[in-house]
């Protein structure tokens, strides 16, 4: 059982490193012909032209992740908390599945929601707010679309891991708290939120890896323009977005080899990000 285990565990590793060099290689000639810091600061995406420049699609996507978070993170905290301080335990039976369930509704399904129940209110508010001109400013896809199914998206992420980080804290702790006269808002705040700080801090990281990777709901919703976003009710284009509307027609060549180097870029952002979080991870479980 132990080689066999040690084998998965090999082979996991092994098809991170294949897709890796993978993608590196294909991309890698593109960042070379045209430089890294072009390739990344460059503000003109245009394969006919030869012009490769994926920033605003950069600013895009933390944008619409940017947005996500600041939405979705606190309702979902927030619901933790409940469920795992609060809820009574025929309510938290109930929540549970919805909560689930949310995780496995498709992404397409979502940006179909988009679509029809967010999009058309963004748009009378952008009528509302920009006036009667400006009609591309007036289609409703637009971060604020991409940011609310993002946020929603994440939540059930950010709710599983969170509740189990706040009950992973020792009930002796909360015993001793109530026993000394604070009440269970302050227990809750002093001591279950600080012990359980790093879990929370994965959770929002996991989410944020979340908005960052999903790819067809932001399609349908964001509004596909290449182009630095003047407000969250401009249309912007995701990296992975990008990936997923131009490698149908890329030719191969530089079009083709600018996607993938898109890729090595998302490689590199994720792991940065999980970077990151190790460390703040480790700093929360080193706090005495």
């Amino acid at each position: 059982m132990r080689k066999i285990l040690f084998l998965c565990a090999v082979l996991s590793i092994a098809a991170v490193i294949m897709i890796g060099l993978f993608v590196f290689v294909e991309g890698y000639p593109i960042m070379h012909k045209v430089g890294f810091f072009n390739f990344i600061f460059g503000k003109v995406w245009s394969p006919s032209e030869g012009l490769y420049g994926i920033f605003p699609m950069i600013v895009g996507t933390f944008s619409i992740t940017l947005g996500a978070l600041v939405l979705g993170v606190p309702l979902s905290i927030f619901t933790a908390i409940f469920l795992a301080e609060y809820a009574p335990k025929k309510f938290e039976r109930l929540i549970n599945p919805a909560i689930e369930l949310l995780a496995g509704i498709p992404s397409v399904i979502y940006g179909l929601f988009g679509m029809t129940m967010i999009v058309p209110v963004i748009r009378e508010i952008q009528k509302l707010y920009f006036g009667r001109g400006a009609s591309q400013m007036q289609s409703g896809y637009s971060i604020l679309a991409a940011a609310i199914i993002l946020s929603i998206m994440i939540c059930p992420t950010v709710i599983s891991v969170t509740r189990d980080a706040l009950k992973s804290v020792e009930n002796e702790l909360k015993a001793g708290s109530l026993a000394l006269g604070a009440t269970q808002w302050q227990t809750t705040r002093h001591i279950v939120l600080p012990k359980a700080k790093s879990g929370i801090i994965a959770a929002v990281v996991l989410g944020m890896g979340r908005a960052i990777g999903e790819t067809m709901a932001v399609i349908m919703v964001a509004g596909n323009r290449v182009g630095f976003p003047e407000s969250i009710f401009s249309p912007v284009r995701s990296l992975t977005g990008n990936i997923a509307i131009e490698m149908a027609y890329a030719a191969a060549g530089d079009h083709s080899q600018a996607l993938f180097g898109t890729g090595i870029v998302l490689f590199i952002v994720i792991m940065a990000i999980n970077a990151f979080a190790l460390r703040i991870y480790g700093k929360g479980v080193n706090v005495k």
